[in-house]
C-alpha cells in the first residue's frame, strides 16, 4: 500500500507558522500602539491583537482583532482593512521573511464564545447537573 505523504505530517500549525505568526502578532501590536494609522476610526482605539494565524506556505496571515472594551468592532476590522498595505510593510521591515505575507483581520469571537459557554454554565438546570453527587451517579451507572 502506498502511503500519502500528508499523513506524516502532524495536524495543526507548525513550529514555524506558530512562531512567525507570534513575531507579527508582536510587529502588528506595535505599530497599532504607536498610532502610526492615519485612518479617523482607528484614533483613539486600543485594538488588541489576540493571534495571528498563517498559511503553512507563510504568504497569508489572518489577525485575529478585537477593539479593548469590545467597542464596535465591526468598523475596526474594516478599517484594519483599509490599513493592510501599509501594516504589511511595516511587517515586512520588521520581520525577516524572503516574502511579506498578505494581511487579513477578523474579528475575534473567542470572547464572545466564552461568554455563551459561561452563560450556559450558569443554567439552573445546568448547575443542578454540576451538583449532584458522584456516588449517585455510580450507582445509576450500576443499574443497568
Amino acid at each position: 500500500m502506498k502511503r500519502n505523504r500528508s499523513d506524516d505530517r502532524p495536524h495543526g500549525p507548525s513550529q514555524r507558522q506558530l512562531r512567525v505568526g507570534e513575531e507579527i502578532r508582536h510587529v502588528l501590536v506595535e505599530v497599532l500602539a504607536r498610532g502610526d494609522l492615519r485612518d479617523p476610526e482607528l484614533q483613539g482605539v486600543s485594538i488588541t491583537v489576540t493571534e495571528v494565524r498563517m498559511s503553512p506556505d507563510l504568504k497569508h496571515g489572518t489577525a485575529y482583532v478585537m477593539p479593548l472594551g469590545g467597542g464596535n468592532i465591526a468598523v475596526v476590522v474594516k478599517a484594519l482593512k483599509r490599513a493592510a498595505r501599509f501594516l504589511r510593510g511595516e511587517v515586512a521591515r520588521a520581520v525577516r521573511l524572503r516574502v511579506a505575507p498578505e494581511i487579513t483581520f477578523a474579528a475575534d469571537r473567542s470572547f464572545e464564545e466564552a461568554g455563551r459557554i459561561e452563560a450556559a454554565l450558569r443554567r439552573p438546570e445546568v448547575q443542578r447537573d454540576l451538583a449532584t453527587p458522584k456516588a449517585e451517579s455510580d450507582d445509576g451507572a450500576k443499574g443497568r
